[in-house]
C-alpha cells in the first residue's frame, strides 16, 4: 500500500510535468503590476555557485526582517548546503550549528540539546508546531533555521535552549524540473523528484518526492522510507494568495541504540556490533500534515496571514537492547519494552502586520493570535530488564523476549489559546528596539484507561516577554542585547508525565539573557557572534524529609556562539562554526545533584566547510568537524571522548542540465562516538563512506 503513495508521485510529476509550460509570460494587471508573475525559462549555468548564505528570514520575529536586525542568535543551513554536503536527517544539520548537538535519541527519533537543554518537541514547520517524535526529512526543505535561545513569544510553549523551524519548498510561477539519484556503500540507494511551473495565470503547482531504501554500516540495521508532498498556490487577485500543502511521510528503520560502555568509555572493540535482538528492534513512523496559508495585504504597510494546519501522527516502536555496560566477563544485559503515540494536531495562527511611523519614529508592530488542539494516545510497556544477556563476543541475538504489561495507558488533551503583541521600532536608523509580550492559556486532560488510576488535569495561564535593543554603527552591522523568557508544563514534552504531583507544580521556566554581534562583511558574507547565559527554574527534585516532589532544580548554560556563512570571494563558499558551552545543574533536580554537568555538551565544538568552485564545471569541496569531550548522561559517569573529523567532496558538471557530485565521510577512518542516549547506548560514528550523486534538471 505505501508503495502505491511512490507510484502516485511519480505520475502527478509527470502530469505535472507535461501540462505545465516550458516558459510563459504573465498577463499583466491593469495597473502594469505582476505580483504572481512567471519567470522565463532558464538554463542553468554550469558551475553556478551555491549560496551558503542569507540575509533576511521571518521566522524569529514573525516579519520579514534582515539577520542583521534580529537581537537574536539563530543559524540558517541553505538548501545549497543541504544538496553540497548529501545531508540526510537533522543530525546532519546540526553539526554545523554552533550551541546544538544531536542526541541518539533512541534510536527513532530526533533529540537535539540546544544550548544545554534537550528536547524532543521544539520542531516546527513553516512557523507551526511539528511535536511528534520521528526522524524528519529534508527532502522537500528550502533551509533549515535554527532558532537558539527561549523564544515563547512566537513559538509558545517550550524552545528552551532554542527551536528548528523547517522552512518547506512552495509552488511558485518559476519552473522548476529535477531528478536525483544517490547510491553509495552499505547498500545506500535514494531518488528524489521536484517538479513545478505556473499551469495558468492564477496556479501554480508543484510536487516534492523522494524514496530511499538503505543499509548501514552496523550490523542488520536498515531502512525505508519516502515522502509526497503537492503544493499548490493560487493568486486571488493582485493583493491575495492562498498556499495549499499535503504531505504524506512514511519512515520504517531498524532500532539501533549503538553499544554500552565499558570502564567508563564507549566499548571499542567493534563499531558494527549489535547488542541486542535486531528482528525485535524496529520503528514505524507516518505523518499526515495538511496546510492552507492565505495572505492578504490591505495597503502596502498592512497585511494579514491565516495559517491552518492538521498533522496526523502514528508512531510505534520497540526494542531489545543493552542496558549495562559490559561487566568483567565480557557481558551485558538486556532490556525489552514498546511504545506507541497516536498524535491529531490541528493549529490556527492570525497574524496582522502593520509597518507605521510616528513622530519619525517607524514601527513594524505584530498582532497575533494562536489557537491549537492536540489529542494524544500514548501506550508504554514497563522496562523488561530480564530480557537476556549477550557477550561482546557474539552481542547478537535472535532469542524471543518478553515484553511487560503496560507502565502508561492514557489519553491527553490539550488546548491552547494564545494571543501576542510585538513592535520593531526605529528609533533612528542607529537604534532599533524590539519588544512583546505573549499570552497562553495551557489546558491539559490526562485521562488514565489503567484500571484503578486517577485522571488529572492541570491549566496554567503563562506571560512571556522578550526585548532587545540593536545599534547599528555601520548599516551592515549590529551590536545587540536580548532578554526572552519561556515555559514548559511539568506534563514534559510529550505530555506523558502527569500525576497527581505535577498536576500541583507549576511549569519550569527558561530565562535567556543575550549580548551579540552581527556584520555583514560584504553582501555575501555574514558574521554573527553572541554570548549567553541561559537559566532553567523549577526543575523537579524530592525533598529528603517529605518524599515528596518539589520545586528546588535549577540549570544554568553560558556560553559563546561564533559563525561565519557566505562567499568568501565567487568561487569560495563557507559555513564555519564554533562554540563554547558550560551547562550545569545548580541546585539539586530529581536526576542530579548540584554540580553535575548537562550531557552531550562538549566544551567545545568547531565546524567548517569549504566549496571552492576550480573551473565552471569542477568544484572540491573539505570539511572538519570537532568536538572536546562530553557526558553520555547526567551521571556523569561514561565519558564520549573528543574527535575530529574530516569530510571531502567532489563536484563536476557534465553539461548544463546533468551534474555529478561524490561525497566521502570520516576520509581519514576516525573511530569515534558522535552521541549516545544514556550510559549504555551509544552511537559509534560512520567509518569512511561514499556516496555518489546524480542530478537532472530539465
Amino acid at each position: 500500500m505505501k508503495h502505491a503513495y511512490l507510484s502516485a508521485a511519480v505520475s502527478a510529476a509527470a502530469l505535472i510535468a507535461a501540462g505545465a509550460p516550458a516558459g510563459a509570460s504573465a498577463q499583466e494587471d491593469s495597473d502594469g503590476a505582476t505580483p504572481f508573475a512567471y519567470f522565463e525559462d532558464t538554463i542553468t549555468v554550469i558551475g553556478k555557485r551555491s549560496n551558503y548564505g542569507l540575509d533576511a528570514v521571518a521566522s524569529a520575529t514573525k516579519t520579514d526582517t534582515p539577520l542583521v536586525d534580529i537581537p537574536q542568535s539563530l543559524t540558517v543551513i541553505s538548501r545549497d548546503l543541504i544538496d553540497d554536503q548529501d545531508m540526510r536527517s537533522l543530525a546532519d544539520v546540526v553539526r554545523y550549528t554552533p550551541g546544538v548537538t544531536m542526541g541518539q535519541g533512541e534510536g527513532h527519533r530526533d533529540a537535539p540539546t540546544l544550548r544545554g537543554n534537550s528536547t524532543t518537541a521544539d520542531f516546527y514547520v513553516d512557523g507551526v508546531r511539528d511535536d511528534v517524535q520521528y526522524f524528519r526529512e529534508l527532502y522537500n526543505l528550502e533551509r533549515v533555521e535554527v532558532i537558539k535561545g527561549p523564544n515563547a513569544l512566537i513559538f509558545g510553549r517550550g524552545g528552551g535552549g532554542g527551536v528548528i523551524n523547517r522552512v518547506t519548498k512552495k509552488a511558485e510561477f518559476e519552473p522548476v524540473r529535477s531528478v536525483t539519484l544517490s547510491g553509495g556503500q552499505f547498500g545506500s540507494g535514494r531518488v528524489a523528484g521536484d517538479i513545478g511551473a505556473g499551469v495558468s495565470d492564477t496556479l501554480a503547482l508543484r510536487l516534492n518526492a523522494f524514496y530511499e531504501n538503505s543499509d548501514s554500516y552496523r550490523d542488520f540495521v536498515g531502512l525505508e522510507r519516502f515522502g509526497i508532498n503537492p503544493t499548490g498556490t493560487v493568486a486571488l487577485g493582485e493583493n491575495s494568495a492562498l498556499r495549499l500543502s499535503y504531505e504524506y511521510f512514511s519512515d520504517e528503520r531498524t532500532v539501533d541504540r549503538g553499544v554500552p560502555s565499558q570502564n567508563g568509555r564507549p566499548f571499542a572493540g567493534d563499531r558494527k556490533a549489535f547488542f541486542g535482538n535486531p528482528d525485535l528492534s524496529f520503528a514505524e513512523a507516518d505523518v499526515h500534515r495538511a496546510t492552507a496559508a492565505i495572505e492578504h495585504e490591505f495597503a502596502p504597510n498592512v497585511t494579514l496571514r491565516n495559517n491552518a494546519v492538521f498533522a496526523y501522527y502514528d508512531k510505534f516502536y520497540q526494542n531489545v537492547h543493552a542496558r549495562s555496560p559490559v561487566d568483567a566477563n565480557g557481558d551485558v544485559q538486556l532490556q525489552a519494552y514498546f511504545s506507541s503515540t497516536e498524535r491529531k494536531n490541528f493549529f490556527n495562527q492570525t497574524d496582522l502586520v502593520w509597518k507605521t511611523e510616528t513622530a519619525g519614529i517607524g514601527h513594524t508592530l505584530l498582532l497575533g493570535a494562536e489557537f491549537g488542539v492536540q489529542d494524544t494516545d500514548n501506550f508504554r510497556t514497563e522496562n523488561n530488564n530480564n530480557a537476556g544477556v549477550v557477550n561482546i563476543a557474539d552481542p547478537t541475538t535472535f532469542d524471543p523476549a518478553t515484553f511487560e504489561p503496560a507502565r502508561n495507558d492514557n489519553n491527553v488533551d490539550l488546548t491552547v489559546a494564545s494571543v501576542y503583541l510585538q513592535d520593531q521600532i526605529a528609533l533612528t536608523d542607529r537604534i532599533l528596539l524590539i519588544g512583546g509580550v505573549r499570552f497562553d492559556h495551557f489546558d491539559l486532560e490526562f485521562d488514565d484507561n489503567r484500571p484503578d488510576r486517577d485522571d488529572f488535569s492541570r491549566t496554567d495561564d503563562v506571560v512571556s516577554p522578550r526585548g532587545g535593543i540593536i545599534y547599528k554603527p555601520l548599516d551592515n552591522a549590529s551590536v545587540y542585547f536580548s532578554y526572552s523568557k519561556s515555559f514548559l508544563p511539568q506534563s514534559g514534552d510529550q505530555f506523558g508525565s502527569l500525576s497527581a504531583t505535577t498536576a500541583a507544580l507549576k511549569p519550569e521556566e527558561f530565562e535567556n539573557l543575550e549580548i551579540g554581534v552581527k556584520w555583514d562583511i560584504t553582501p555575501e558574507l555574514a558574521f554573527t557572534a553572541a554570548v549567553y547565559r541561559l537559566d532553567r527554574e523549577n526543575t523537579r527534585a524530592i525533598d529528603p524529609d517529605t518524599n515528596q516532589t518539589v520545586l528546588t532544580g535549577a540549570q544554568r548554560s553560558k556560553g559563546v556562539e561564533i559563525g561565519l556563512a557566505g562567499a568568501l570571494t565567487e568561487r569560495w563558499e563557507v559555513m564555519a562554526g564554533y562554540a563554547w558551552q558550560d551547562a550545569e545543574i545548580r541546585r539539586d533536580t530529581a536526576a542530579a545533584p548540584a554540580g553535575r554537568e548537562a550531557p552531550l555538551v562538549p566544551e567545545h565544538a568547531f565546524s567548517l566547510w569549504n566549496k571552492y568552485q576550480f573551473t565552471p564545471r569542477f568544484a572540491v569541496g573539505l570539511g572538519v568537524v570537532h568536538q572536546s569531550d562530553m557526558f553520555a548522561s547526567i551521571s556523569n559517569a561514561v565519558t564520549l571522548p573528543g574527535f575530529t573529523r574530516l569530510d571531502a567532496a567532489l563536484f563536476y558538471s557534465l553539461n548544463d542540465r546533468l551534474s555529478l557530485q561524490v561525497n566521502v565521510e570520516n576520509i581519514t577512518d576516525k573511530l569515534y562516538f558522535p552521541t549516545a542516549h544514556n550510559d549504555n547506548n551509544i552511537t559509534p560514528g560512520a567509518p569512511v563512506s561514499a556516496r555518489a550523486t546524480l542530478k537532472a534538471r530539465f
